[in-house]
């Protein structure tokens, strides 16, 4: 299953999160009592549930009402949850939990350069917040998205000004914006805060990949979460599930124009970049500057492993610079390794075939060539009748299965 949090429209917050949850297919009366259950241990609370409409869109409404805005220290809310139990609570609702409320205490730390320690959360109550991330902690891990594959739109973050405690700041709010680094938003469309701390923080925690647009998915749910003030539009948070035919990951792609290498050195470095951690090498012969022949070097990695791939190239070709896409998204096609048994004049041979998959539907067969050459020098048959042959067995037995 692939899932989609889609704060595009009228941005994310906690509330919001927990109604398109709800909206899913999430238990209403178990996400309200642990919301209740465990906010009474900071302050009296109350939390209605409703379906209301957004601009003419069904939505959930989670209606959190506190009586105080009491602060207290990030510290003592660790210690005082880890006080608290619930049958419906697991370890990984509470650590999932708690990682939202490290990622706003952070955030915190930073804004105000000040240690973990001493961070206080007083913009909203403490009780407020408990509820908040709690019910979304429980919500997301009842319908078992933390299994899943997460993808994320650009948020919406809002725009105009905002009282806080510190006095008539724009929006969004110094944490909102430290929380959301590295992930794309944007301002407006209205002069109203959309985006929430809390909202982003738990956009963070949920989210593995962000992306411009929709991926490929097969739509299976759609669940939304109505804000509280109503906007010119829909203020709902929108969350997808679905499934996707392909598997996607994340990769980097390094480029660099090299026209002063030899053939050795640039042989060379295909090996040594492999070694760095490189997924493929590509060279593919180019004019560069001043119409010089030359090639250009492409290395495809892992995002976390490009800074150590970019430096072997340097290192290796001696060039001056490194192009870096850091973030691209790739669609990956299921792959099954099947071993088979294929007669070679009277000799049994095995050799895995390599199967691409679309859901169910078999894209395209490759045997293994190392297989395939190892059979070739004991039988001495060209090594393309050996994979002709192999292919030929494959589809033979696929006959006879299906």
């Amino acid at each position: 299953m692939v899932v989609i949090i889609d704060p595009q429209n009228a941005g994310i917050a906690g509330n919001m999160v927990i109604g398109a949850l709800l909206d899913l297919g999430a238990d209403v009366q178990d996400a309200r009592e642990i919301m209740e259950y465990y906010a009474s241990y900071f302050g009296e609370i109350q939390v209605k549930i409703n379906k209301i409409q957004k601009s003419g869109i069904s939505a959930t409404y989670v209606d959190v009402k506190c009586q105080d805005n009491d602060s207290i220290k990030y510290n003592e809310l660790l210690e005082r949850l880890d006080g608290i139990r619930h049958e419906n609570v697991t370890s990984d609702i509470m650590d999932f939990a708690k990682k939202v409320f490290h990622i706003l205490a952070e955030a915190e730390s930073r804004v105000h350069g000040t240690s973990l320690d001493k961070v206080h959360f007083h913009e909203v109550g403490a009780a407020d917040a408990v509820a908040d991330i709690m019910g979304a902690a429980y919500c997301f891990h009842h319908l078992k998205l933390d299994l899943q594959k997460i993808y994320g739109m650009p948020v919406a973050l809002g725009g105009g000004r905002n009282e806080t405690s510190h006095g008539s700041m724009s929006i969004p709010a110094p944490a909102t914006l430290e929380i959301l680094k590295n992930i794309p938003v944007f301002g407006g469309p209205i002069n109203k805060e959309l985006t929430t701390p809390t909202g982003a923080a738990l956009l963070r925690n949920m989210v593995q990949e962000f992306c411009d647009f929709y991926p490929l998915i097969t739509n299976r749910r759609v669940g939304y979460g109505a804000g509280k003030i109503d906007l010119p539009f829909p203020n709902t948070l929108r969350i997808l599930t679905g499934d996707s035919p392909t598997r996607t990951d994340r990769v980097s792609i390094l480029e660099t124009n090299l026209d002063n290498i030899t053939g050795e050195v640039l042989g060379h470095s295909f090996g040594s970049l492999m070694n760095a951690g490189a997924l493929d090498v590509s060279i593919i012969p180019t004019v560069t500057k001043k119409n010089r022949p030359g090639h250009l070097l492409r290395v495809i990695t892992k995002p976390e492993d490009s800074l150590t791939v970019s430096e072997a190239i340097i290192r290796e070709t001696g060039t001056l610079g490194v192009r870096t896409l850091p973030y691209v998204h790739r669609d990956i096609a299921e792959r099954k390794i099947i071993p088979i048994e294929m007669d070679m004049d009277g000799v049994k041979f095995k050799i895995r075939i390599k199967v691409g998959l679309i859901g169910e539907e078999i894209i395209n067969i490759a045997p293994e060539y190392e297989d395939a050459k190892k059979i070739s020098k004991k039988t001495g048959i060209p090594l393309k009748n050996i994979m002709k042959r192999a292919n030929i067995e494959f589809k033979r037995i696929m006959d006879n299965e299906y």
